[in-house]
């Protein structure tokens, strides 16, 4: 499916939490001296305006990221905080960085970055905003990427997972697709966001995941109301195998914030 654009959405609730727990995972396996790989397989356009008409009209980054600067959500010394200043500094106070840009500014140079999108106008403009970081950028399945790369070299690293789910389909396939991954690349970190939506589509595919039996798996979930009225999506969760030793404690933070919205 090639509708979705993120710039309506950028910066929300959702994006705050899938953030945080993505900069908090990148900055610990930043602190040992070992390269490593970032691979995501819906990368969107790296770096959103929030001044922008799109992001505007839906006023969900006003009550998603900037809300969570203005209150102090993040310690100064939070990957997030960091990536923040750094991209606000460099693009200015609207800019809010997508995953792929959040990676970008948390790797150092022994890493690789390898990001796909297959939306034509999202992908030229990740293509530009992800130019200075010598990240690979393919316009291609991300899945079909990622088990070509998998396992990647280096071999050490994380991916992200974060799909549009515009069809029910995707939660069906997600189970099976991360077997896959997973039996390719077992030490990876391999992370999937997903929506919680009024119908609790994800439930299933969440059971499913978790009766798999996978190593250091955690299942993270936040609740918060809806943008508007009508809107189905009232929360967001990310599943995590092979979770990295203290990520619960970033977990059991996030979900403390979010319980006060």
């Amino acid at each position: 499916m090639l509708s979705y654009q993120h710039i309506y959405h950028a910066g929300n609730l959702a994006d705050v939490q899938k953030h945080a727990l993505l900069a908090w995972v990148l900055g610990y396996l930043t602190q040992k001296d070992k390269p490593l790989s970032y691979i995501e397989t819906h990368s969107g356009r790296g770096l959103y305006q929030l001044d922008a008409v799109e992001a505007v009209r839906t006023g969900e980054a006003a009550a998603g990221i900037a809300r969570a600067q203005r209150e102090g959500w993040f310690a100064a010394d939070h990957p997030m905080s960091r990536v923040l200043e750094a991209v606000q500094a460099r693009h200015g106070a609207a800019a809010y960085p997508g995953s792929p840009l959040i990676a970008a500014n948390l790797l150092r140079d022994q890493d690789s970055l390898h990001l796909a999108e297959l939306h034509p106008q999202e992908h030229a403009a990740l293509s530009l905003a992800l130019s200075p970081y010598g990240a690979k950028v393919y316009r291609q399945d991300g899945f079909e990427l990622a088990q070509s790369l998998l396992p990647p070299s280096p071999r050490r690293g994380m991916m992200l997972i974060d799909p549009s789910y515009e069809v029910k389909a995707d939660y069906d396939r997600m189970p099976g697709l991360i077997a896959k991954l997973h039996r390719k690349w077992n030490v990876g970190v391999i992370a999937l966001w997903y929506p919680l939506l009024t119908d609790a589509r994800h439930a299933p595919m969440i059971a499913a995941l978790k009766s798999a039996g996978y190593p250091k798996a955690m299942s993270h979930e936040v609740g918060f109301p809806p943008a508007r009225e009508g809107h189905r999506m009232i929360g967001s969760g990310m599943f995590v195998l092979n979770a990295p030793f203290g990520i619960e404690n970033e977990m059991a933070r996030l979900s403390k914030v979010f319980a006060q919205l």
